[in-house]
């Protein structure tokens, strides 16, 4: 007796479904990976018993201040007097500034600071501050 043989099917080797697996990763990844602001400055916040424990978003503005009187936006360091027109652009995307003051910084500094951050305009102003 003789069998008909059917054509085989010739295999392949589907990617699809791989290719979503790995968007899949790619995109959990993406989302769970913690984000740090970037630190320009050795800066060692002031402790504070009423302060929160609440982390400065990443979206959030950083003004860093070194207790030897240098200043950082957003990483990078900067003279005082080319911060305010920094502080002018931020002001239009609304978001909020940190400034990150040293605990030995001057408190005159810090007062420069925020004075520039009003006065370009910027109304959502926090202080870092550590837990004790």
């Amino acid at each position: 007796m003789k069998f008909r043989q059917r054509p085989r099917e010739e295999l392949e080797l589907n990617l699809i479904p791989l290719i979503d697996v790995i968007f899949m990763l790619l995109i959990f990844f993406m989302l769970t990976t913690t984000f740090i602001h970037d630190r320009a400055l050795n800066v060692t916040l002031p402790v504070s018993d009423q302060g929160s424990e609440q982390r400065a978003p990443v979206k959030d503005h950083v003004i860093e201040i070194a207790k030897d009187g240098r200043i950082a936006l957003d990483g990078h360091i900067m003279p005082s007097n080319a911060l305010l027109p920094q502080l002018k652009a931020i002001a239009k995307d609304g978001r909020p500034v940190v400034v990150w003051a040293d605990a030995e910084v001057i408190n005159q500094k810090v007062i420069s600071v925020l004075d520039l951050v009003r006065s370009a305009g910027i109304t959502k102003v926090g202080l870092g501050t550590t837990p004790p």
